[in-house]
């Protein structure tokens, strides 16, 4: 069973077409968990009126924000495979079955992107080379590089994740799962674009553009990584 986990705020602008290209890779059994977050537009209105049995809309109890948002929809997840979603991007049509098979030998799958304009028009060919991303927990530590809507992984790395660390400001869902998953676990780099990277003005995260923090900020949001993880370490 498949479990797809999607985070969304007032996304009306897009959110319809991204579970359109979702929904058709999933089978009977599946779920798409959409958590909203007090969106006060059409989002839920959107997503109820597409009537699928598959569709779990439930709102965020967790804290407020995308990580929160996230870790909500993932506290609910049934499924043996999870997979995390953006409300505005597009699925490749092989993103399910290929990261399946990769899931299959491995824990953790990230697979690259493709980063486009709002229009679906192409910005670069592969997020990975744009950002230059570099691979393992080292390197996540000092500057992730990969992308939260682009994982995937099974019930291990879920368990292991969970609770998320109550510092959501200084430790993103997207970094904590990369750091688990790569600490603890299996992980594959997928390097075939699989996910429509959509950027535009209305977009809730950065998406690897150049943080303005300040040096202390930088450091802090380092040691309180190194503090989660080692509690992970340690944990039942």
């Amino acid at each position: 069973m498949i479990s797809v986990c999607l985070a969304a705020f007032n996304g009306e602008r897009y959110i319809r077409d991204q579970i359109m290209s979702i929904l058709k890779q999933l089978g009977p059994e599946d779920e798409l968990i959409v958590s909203d977050d007090g969106s006060t537009d059409e989002t839920v209105f959107i997503v109820s009126a597409i009537n699928d049995p598959r569709i779990i809309c439930v709102v965020n109890k967790m804290q407020k924000g995308y990580t929160g948002n996230f870790e909500n929809a993932l506290s609910l997840a049934k499924g043996d495979f999870i997979f995390l979603s953006d409300q505005d991007d597009i699925w490749h049509e092989l993103k399910v079955s290929l990261t399946l098979s990769a899931l299959h030998q491995f824990d953790f799958v990230v697979t690259d992107a493709l980063v486009v304009n709002d229009k679906l028009e192409l910005i670069a060919p592969s997020y990975f080379k744009l950002r230059n991303a570099k691979f393992g927990f080292a390197s996540s530590l000092i500057r992730c590089r990969y992308l939260g809507c682009c994982y995937a992984f099974n019930r291990k790395v879920l368990k292991k994740s969970l609770p998320f660390p109550e510092n959501n400001a200084m430790l993103p869902h997207d970094l904590w799962l990369a750091l688990v998953a790569e600490l603890f676990f299996k992980v594959k780099y997928l390097k075939e674009p699989l996910t429509y990277y959509r950027r535009h003005e209305s977009n809730v995260s950065s998406g690897g553009k150049v943080s303005g923090n300040s040096l202390g900020f930088k450091l802090k949001f380092r040691l309180y990584a190194i503090y989660s993880i080692c509690k992970a370490i340690y944990a039942r």
